[in-house]
């Protein structure tokens, strides 16, 4: 273990997660599910996306951003395609009802389901949902759009945000991809910063004038790196048209932050469901995927690499050893997620080390 990181439990950690949730007022099925998502994130090594969330979650409680309450309506529902209205509450609470939408529309629309919401908060990392509708026999794509922290290609204003894609697959562990749609997610330059970490590696951003940049907090002023340049900015837009253009929720520069904003977030989100059963069996499907990952991971590493892996494997890697062996959480995140409890009056867990 690192002298400035603390081991916890997968199982403590969510449930002190959860504590702090419901002490700052969200139900308890709302602080479950919630917890539940920003664990897995961390399990998958993906802690940009974990814990350290409960953080602005909290704040956003406070100033009455999020409307602890709120379920959200169907606005609309033609065919396989749903509309909904998230009433700002808790990304994640309207996120699980989203996918039980999209994968009921599949069962009941030959095989495909959309379901997009508006007016919705953060949600975490987008794989947890993309592998809820997995775990049903169906493709699950998930989408959404942000507090715009991103300018496009060859601009230096703000207008987009990093606009996350993921696709995840039924059956064993074959293909997962999650990715921002900017070199890495912002929350991961935000970790460095809650770390106290004083640099970040090279290509991830810009300052506000487009200089790359390796501290973290002229990052957090500046310009993340789009993914591949205009690509990374073209599929940001695609993302936005397909989460906030569809659904009828704010765009670009309309939606709010989630650090340090005055008023609710009211993201916007897209779920698809594709059911695998339609085209072929589901245990044909998983073959042919084993396939694909066996094809990819079993070639010759080119020179300077020691294996080839496919979309998912780091964090399946990383999930194995953390499930086992207790998940790292930064010491300065710590710490604020201590303070939070403590002005919560939750208790800190025992034991940790």
């Amino acid at each position: 273990m690192a002298a400035d990181t603390v081991t916890v439990a997968h199982q403590t950690l969510a449930e002190f997660a959860q504590a702090i949730m419901e002490a700052a007022g969200a139900p308890a099925d709302a602080s479950a599910i919630t917890a539940e998502s920003l664990v897995a994130s961390n399990l998958r090594g993906v802690d940009s996306h974990g814990v350290q969330l409960v953080l602005v979650y909290v704040d956003q409680i406070r100033r009455k951003a999020i409307h602890l309450d709120a379920r959200g309506r169907v606005v609309s529902e033609n065919g396989a395609c749903l509309v909904y209205d998230g009433g700002d509450g808790l990304g994640q609470v309207i996120s699980g009802i989203c996918c039980d939408h999209a994968v009921r529309l599949a069962r009941d629309h030959g095989g495909l389901g959309i379901a997009v919401a508006r007016n919705t908060n953060h949600f975490g990392a987008a794989a947890f949902w993309a592998q809820k509708i997995a775990a049903r026999g169906m493709i699950g794509m998930v989408m959404c759009n942000a507090t715009a922290l991103v300018a496009p290609w060859q601009g230096r204003k703000k207008i987009v945000g990093t606009n996350p894609i993921c696709v995840a697959v039924p059956g064993p562990p074959t293909f997962l991809l999650d990715m921002a749609t900017t070199t890495v997610a912002v929350n991961k330059i935000r970790k460095a910063i809650l770390s106290g970490e004083s640099s970040i590696p090279a290509g991830w951003a810009m300052d506000a004038e487009g200089r790359p940049t390796t501290d973290p907090k002229v990052a957090m002023q500046g310009l993340p790196m789009p993914l591949g340049g205009y690509k990374g900015t073209g599929l940001a837009l695609m993302v936005e048209i397909l989460c906030a253009v569809l659904s009828g929720g704010p765009i670009l520069t309309e939606v709010g932050g989630l650090w340090d904003y005055p008023g609710p977030m009211r993201a916007s989100q897209f779920f698809f469901a594709i059911d695998v059963a339609r085209f072929l069996p589901l245990t044909d499907f998983e073959t042919r995927m084993r396939f694909v990952r066996e094809t990819v991971t079993n070639m010759a590493p080119a020179l300077g690499f020691d294996e080839v892996l496919i979309a998912g494997e780091p964090e399946w890697r990383a999930e194995e050893v953390r499930r086992h062996g207790g998940i790292p959480v930064a010491l300065g995140i710590w710490n604020q997620l201590a303070e939070l409890a403590g002005s919560l009056s939750v208790r800190v867990p025992d034991g940790i080390q």
